[in-house]
């Protein structure tokens, strides 16, 4: 089957087609376009939401036509149409969602609702059939960290999540506080690059707890603190706060993937979201599942399919293919793991 995806939960305006069987195996993306209004977000050091939209409503045609520009006749080759119904900004999450159910009704073809959440976890079965069940999936982004069990390619269930911010969230609010370009991610990874002591050693919120929830808020706090008490910091205070604050971010995700792990004897850990690009976490994990020899082997996406796409929503399709009549296809800002 042939599905058309499209992603617009957020600041990005993606489309993309990608080839798969029915029973899954192997899929294959056969291209994935992306738009995206970062520069006009980046003067104001965070999204917009009605730029955003604005913006969407301009590239959304464009984009898509240059997608299907890999087939010859793509009306006929379709079989359905992925799209993000949540969660997400509502403006953006709606020029998606009104252009997928407006091809659908003049192409007759159905519509698979996506949920933005499930796409991040599923862009690791994009040119890969060879993860193994069970499987802990680790969501980081910038508005979401949570930790769900994989019984099989379909069945998920949610374990844990953030209580306030998620890790990008955090990343972002302490880039604002040190004057980091947005987003201030790859900003943070790139600085404590060559740092090699945590001299912070910021806190490291419900490491311990029972539970598999996640806390960041207080993360900023403790930054907040020390930028005060720095008044002007330097290059080098800079370098060390960022190293710092990845050092108790990745502490955490790290304890908490594992303990799910091994709670659930999984043979896969699966990451995904825009903060599962850095290169340090992916080598931290790594080092983890060597230094405990539990036979886990990590999947990550490329980093183009780490942030925000289309192809990883075409992929969720793939495996939850609950085809929906376009005049019952609505937008959820709020939508979650239900």
């Amino acid at each position: 089957m042939i599905i058309l995806g499209i992603e617009t939960s957020c600041d990005e305006t993606s489309a993309a087609v990608l080839k798969a069987n029915k029973k899954g195996g192997e899929i294959k993306l056969l291209s994935n376009v992306i738009a995206t209004s970062l520069s006009l977000h980046a003067k104001t050091g965070g999204i917009i939401p009605e730029i955003a939209a604005r913006e969407q409503v301009k590239f959304i045609i464009p984009v898509i036509e240059e997608s299907i520009k890999v087939l010859k006749n793509p009306k006929s080759e379709i079989d359905a149409i992925a799209v993000t119904v949540g969660p997400g900004l509502i403006g953006s999450l709606l020029v998606g969602v009104e252009t997928a159910r407006t091809i659908s009704f003049v192409w007759d073809k159905p519509i698979i609702p996506v949920n933005h959440l499930f796409g991040h976890i599923y862009a690791n079965f994009i040119g890969e059939d060879n993860i193994q069940f069970p499987a802990i999936a680790l969501i980081i982004s910038g508005g979401h960290t949570d930790l769900v069990l994989m019984k099989n390619q379909s069945n998920i269930k949610w374990l844990g999540g953030t209580r306030d911010d998620a890790a990008g969230e955090a990343f972002d609010k302490t880039g604002r506080l040190l004057n980091l370009p947005y987003p201030a991610g790859p900003q943070i990874e790139s600085l404590a690059m060559d740092v090699e002591k945590d001299i912070y050693h910021f806190p490291r919120p419900m490491i311990g707890s029972d539970d598999f929830d996640f806390s960041f808020s207080g993360l900023k706090a403790a930054v907040f603190r020390e930028v005060q008490k720095l008044k002007t910091p330097s290059d080098n205070d800079i370098k060390n706060i960022s190293f710092s604050l990845q050092e108790a971010i990745f502490s955490v995700l790290i304890k908490k993937t594992f303990k799910a792990v091994k709670g659930f004897d999984a043979k896969s850990i699966i990451l995904g979201g825009g903060v599962s690009a850095n290169q340090t976490l992916r080598k931290r994990f790594e080092e983890k599942i060597k230094s405990e020899n539990l036979g886990t082997e990590l999947f990550v996406p490329s980093k183009s399919l780490c942030t925000d796409n289309a192809a990883m929503i075409a992929a969720a399709a793939v495996f939850n293919p609950v085809e929906t009549d376009w005049r019952k296809i609505t937008a959820n800002p709020e939508l979650y793991f239900d």
